[in-house]
């Protein structure tokens, strides 16, 4: 069984930075790619960022691209999201995914294990 847990969110001003973290329980977490998506009310779920095994390959989304880091610590099991100048469209419950694959994929029904989900509201 293979558990995702998110922590990291709040509610922040605009131009503030904040990290966002995912802890990866059970499963092998080498082996994963792992992405971060985000999805506001009324609207579909959209890629933020995802990482390679080994850290290889990193792909961003044309929305935070310049603003966000994504990172991964393999000795910890753990992948983060550090969000600089946040906007207030950056709202949205931000979802940490993993996919056992050696393709990185910006699709979100192709990730198998998703987190619950993180409330990040930046207010103007």
């Amino acid at each position: 069984q293979v558990r995702l847990v998110e922590s990291g969110g709040g509610l922040v001003q605009a131009g503030d930075s904040l990290r966002l973290s995912c802890a990866v329980y059970g499963g092998t977490f080498n082996l994963y790619i792992m992405a971060w998506f985000r999805q506001a009310p009324g609207k579909e779920r959209e890629f933020v960022a995802a990482i390679g095994r080994n850290g290889n390959g990193i792909y961003y989304g044309d929305s935070v691209k310049g603003r966000v880091i994504i990172s991964r610590d393999d000795a910890t099991n753990t992948v983060a999201l550090q969000m600089a100048n946040l906007k207030p469209e950056d709202t949205s419950v931000y979802y940490c995914a993993a996919r056992r694959s050696s393709t990185v994929t910006i699709t979100p029904p192709l990730y198998e294990y998703w987190g619950q989900g993180t409330q990040v509201t930046v207010s103007s």
